[in-house]
């Protein structure tokens, strides 16, 4: 398709030759109109001593544009008598005047570019009339207000660009109605609400951006649906939420640019049919999963951005023509061989590992650090700042020869460099600020510097920062915005930073200062860009963090003075060498006399061959943590023992999982746990932080979930339940659904947990559902079958197989997941206990005669029933009684229950007849058989629990109440004609 700008020139050109042989000129109405929009511009320049559209030397029209930043253009078309103003194009020209209504008195007026300038106000409605204008760019300016839903009547208009100002507002629906709309730029402004459905009609759509603005809602499915043109779309910090839409429509897709999404997480949409896709950058949307196979089905794939997600799993996927690929900060793992097809990698799978190294390399440890970002080595105040200047590329490690690193990811994109410049200088300012302000290390995306063999303490942080690349005064290169996050230990200090506003202008230093705790020897400072801010001005690929030094220091250290002669070097180094042996010695004979080597060769025999990837606590840590296992600090009662809640000396909350070592049993239970645990992340998952083998000590240290079990939240004591509305308790359940979908076919290790009920689903500040107690999971056989002699779960969530003739399979976990399920649909526990009958009431009984009946309906817990989406329930109840099928070969794969749930899936895909359940089927006498059998085997009943609705958790430390209280229980009166039966603290009244 033929650009616009060429056929003018085209026109120009031949109009030109007509101009000279015929003496044309521009019509006088034309020449008072461009008077009038010069002065409304600001634009004093225009000589109107020769006709604007004749051909000689001081023409005002030039086409030599070699400088695309600085174009000074009047275009004209002409007969052999007249000529006609056809394209406006002023840019980078510093004007500081309004948009000139006046444009509407040229009839002929195609293209208007004003790109990069200093114009305030908002967009004329006149403009509105101007059917013929065909191309608007105001890109680059500090124009305000609301987009005039008059634009909407040029039929004509095929690229409207308006990124880089302050319009604000909602969209006007109106813009749906552009017939021959091909570009529509957008970012870099305060648009608010959500994408207008009227949208949807934009079909010859083809370059779209909204990022960095406030919009709302998700992202329309009609973006990929109707818009079959599209050829671009970028929403960097749009405000919009995912998940992300399936892509598979849109084939002639090449440049494809999400980041950093609100809302909830969800799997990798569907890549389908994407043959010509160049660039895939979909960074920070809360993706979850493995990398798909569909990512192989590129062939002109260059770029691959997926970084800030929650991937998971083994790296098994080849891409040999990638040059750029960042799948940082996300919990993948590589087996070997990614580099061979990358000729540029962000990975960062194994830093740990990286930092043993470098404390084997260095035989000292620090008390303070300091860096010169991008610039050489420099001494202020006799502290001497580390060069750091060489220009590595993106997306790289880089680890200098004392003792830190750094890491930057990401690329610069539409700056048409071959190399992108990651190092800054501006000697200008070096006189007036210092020589470590006038230098800066630059990153796209994220840049990250490490410190490492430091003691551990409370440090001060000092971060440097200048804008040296925007300018002040009245001019376009002012009006840049760097909007970045500062991270210092995954702490998140400065949100929304913007050195400039900070400072008061640009060229101006401001120093942030901040305290850190290292305890581990290394300290991290992270600056992620988050897609917010110009990307533009005042040119490409000059976005992204920016830092100009750095200053590290314990403020309590204090050097010991060096000693004056005595012993010489040689014979300190033989006595501390003397005194380290017998310290060691002493130290091998205390241990063996107390048995802790033994113990341990023991431990080590069940390490053997389980890979462990995780840290390690010493009990001194721990004790400091819990304070010393303090009643007040523990929280609950674990698989195989107490729970304490601790605090590490950074900060950081952990909970103690503290295991007894009794026998070899319980040795190989614990460090099966470890293993399991220490193979497996997963964002549904709790996170083992490390364990501590100490003695006759055995404990796992997890992240600490301040919201306690899904059990306690839902039927738990009545002063420690939470409000759970509906889309809070959907998003639990699809959360539960993720985690065993991950175990079940996503990890590498495919593990049964065996014991999935409420009081093993722990909540986050968030509500976000985490599985725990993998103490009692099993790692799946080959056949994906096992018998167990040793039954291990709970009454009323077990699977009858399982539970009747100890046959295990995944299938048990889908068993247990829908009784779950019904639970939270319900608010009600599973299974009541009648102690005057001694019996018990199963809620899945319930569920089926309710379906018999009609009234299935009625399940739904009176507490969300009013404002609950009764086909999202119903959903979850029809999901829940397939997962329930008495034939495990009936019941659906976790990852088709995610689908379901999720809307990517039909219901009708996985329900089962359960008519049948009335006739082969009921919970209560299978769990009456059970028990009988029980009676016959003792190891059954020892480990089988009775109860799944006992929360084992404490209120936590001092007795303190949930974050979120929950209102008063309303009664439950649809489920009292199923005689469930009251027990004390039961929501049920």
């Amino acid at each position: 398709m033929f650009s616009p700008v060429l056929v003018f020139a085209s026109i120009f050109s031949a109009c030109c030759l007509a101009t000279s042989t015929f003496g044309a000129t521009l019509a006088i109405d034309e020449v008072e109109a461009l008077k009038s929009i010069g002065r409304t511009l600001g634009k004093t320049n225009w000589n109107f001593s020769v006709d604007p559209c004749s051909s000689g030397d001081e023409s005002w029209a030039n086409f030599a544009e070699s400088n695309a930043y600085y174009v000074n253009n009047v275009t004209c078309v002409c007969s052999s008598i007249i000529c006609h103003v056809v394209r406006i194009a002023l840019k980078g020209q510093n004007l500081s005047g309004t948009l000139p209504p006046q444009l509407t008195r040229l009839p002929y007026l195609q293209d208007i570019d004003l790109t990069r300038n200093y114009l305030s106000g908002s967009i004329p409605p006149q403009w509105g009339s101007m059917q013929q204008l065909v191309q608007i760019s105001l890109l680059g300016n500090r124009l305000t207000g609301l987009i005039p839903e008059e634009l909407a009547n040029m039929s004509s208009l095929t690229s409207l660009v308006l990124e880089h100002n302050s319009f604000s507002g909602n969209l006007p629906a109106a813009l749906g109605n552009l017939p021959k709309i091909e570009r529509l730029f957008l970012n870099s402004n305060n648009f608010t609400g959500e994408l207008p459905e009227t949208f949807a009609r934009l079909t010859t759509l083809k370059f779209f951006r909204i990022g960095d603005n406030n919009f709302t809602g998700k992202i329309p499915g009609f973006i990929f649906q109707n818009w079959t043109n599209l050829k671009e779309i970028r929403t960097l910090a749009s405000g919009l939420s995912g998940p992300i839409p399936d892509i598979g429509s849109s084939g002639n897709l090449e440049f494809l640019m999400i980041t950093d999404l609100n809302g909830v997480e969800s799997t990798f949409p569907r890549l389908s049919n994407l043959s010509k896709l160049e660039y895939l950058i979909l960074r920070s949307c809360n993706l979850i999963g493995k990398l798909p196979t569909s990512l192989e089905n590129m062939p002109k794939l260059e770029t691959l951005d997926l970084s800030f997600n929650k991937l998971s799993g083994e790296i098994k996927i080849s891409l040999p023509d990638v040059k750029q690929l960042d799948l940082s900060y996300n919990n993948l793992t590589s087996t070997g061989g990614v580099d061979d097809f990358l000729m540029a990698i962000s990975l960062w799978l194994n830093f740990p590992a990286i930092l043993i190294e470098l404390w084997f390399h260095y035989t000292s440890a620090l008390h303070s650090f300091y860096i010169n970002c991008g610039g050489k080595e420099e001494t202020i105040n006799n502290i001497t700042y580390e060069a750091d200047p060489d220009k590595v590329g993106t997306s790289t490690f880089y680890r200098s020869t004392t003792h830190w690193a750094f890491s930057s990811s990401g690329i610069f994109l539409d700056d048409h460099t071959e190399e992108d410049v990651l190092v800054l200088e501006n000697k200008q300012l070096s006189s007036s600020i210092g020589q470590i302000y006038s230098n800066a290390r630059l990153s796209p995306s994220s840049l990250t510097y490490y410190a490492f063999c430091l003691h551990n303490a409370t440090y001060s942080v000092s971060l440097h920062f200048t804008e040296i690349q925007f300018t002040d005064g009245k001019n376009y290169g002012s009006l840049g915005r760097r909007i970045f996050d500062v991270y210092i230990q995954g702490k998140l200090e400065l949100k929304d930073f913007n050195i400039k506003d900070e400072a008061g202008g640009a060229g101006k230093p401001i120093l942030k200062n901040f305290t850190a705790n290292v305890s581990d020897g290394t300290l991290e400072i992270r600056l992620q860009w988050t897609g917010k801010g110009t990307t533009v001005i005042p040119m490409r690929g000059v976005y992204g963090p920016l830092i100009s030094a750095i200053s590290v220091f314990d403020p309590v250290y204090k050097p010991q003075s060096e000693s004056r002669g005595g012993i010489s070097a040689v014979a300190k180094v033989a006595i501390v060498a003397a005194a380290a042996f017998a310290t060691f010695l002493l130290v091998v004979g205390i241990l063996w006399w107390s048995g802790c080597l033994r113990r341990r060769s023991t431990l080590e025999r069940y390490l053997k061959g389980i890979e462990l990837q995780t840290g390690s606590f010493t009990l001194r840590q721990i004790k400091d943590a819990t304070n010393n296992f303090d009643a007040a600090n523990k929280v609950g009662e674990g698989g195989f023992g107490p729970v304490y809640k601790g605090i590490l000396a950074d900060g950081k909350e952990i909970a103690v999982k503290q295991l007894s070592a009794r026998s070899n049993q319980g040795n190989r239970e614990f460090v099966t746990e470890i293993g399991m645990i220490s193979a497996v992340q997963h964002p549904h998952l709790v996170k083992l932080y490390g364990c501590c083998i100490e003695g006759n000590q055995l404990m796992l240290i997890y992240e600490y979930l301040e919201n306690n079990s899904l059990a306690r939240a839902l039927f738990g004591p009545e002063e420690f339940q939470l409000t759970l509305d509906w889309p809070t308790r959907r998003k639990i359940c699809i959360g539960i659904a993720r985690g065993l979908a991950y175990l079940h076919e996503e990890s590498r290790l495919k593990i049964v947990h065996r014991d999935i009920k409420a009081t093993n689903v722990l909540l986050d500040k968030n509500l976000d559902p985490k599985i725990s107690d993998f103490g009692l999971a099993k790692l799946d056989e080959e056949d994906n079958t096992h018998i167990s002699t040793r039954i291990a779960g709970t009454y009323g969530y077990m699977a009858p197989e399982y539970a009747m003739h100890g046959r295990l399979t995944d299938k048990a976990d889908v068993y247990s997941f829908g009784i779950v399920a019904l639970e939270i649909v319900s608010g009600t526990c599973n299974t009541k206990h009648n102690r005057v009958k001694t019996e018990y009431f199963y809620l899945l009984d319930v569920a089926h005669r309710l379906k018999q009946e009609g009234n299935l309906l009625d399940l739904i817990d009176p507490r969300v029933a009013s404002h609950c989406n009764a086909g999202e329930a119903m959903v979850m109840v029809d999901v829940a009684l397939s997962c329930t099928n008495p034939t495990a070969a009936a019941r659906p794969s976790m990852s088709m229950v995610v689908s379901v749930l999720e809307g990517r899936a039909s219901v009708s895909d996985i329900l089962t007849d359960s008519s049948i359940y009335a006739s082969k089927f009921d919970a209560k006498k299978l769990y009456g058989r059970v028990e009988g059998n029980d009676a016959e085997n003792n190891s059954q009943v020892k480990s089988m629990l009775r109860d799944g609705c006992t929360d084992q958790f404490m209120p936590g430390p001092n007795n303190q109440r949930p974050k979120t209280q929950i209102n008063h229980t309303p009664k439950l009166t649809q489920m009292a004609q199923y005689n469930w039966p009251k027990q004390p603290n039961d929501p049920i009244t």
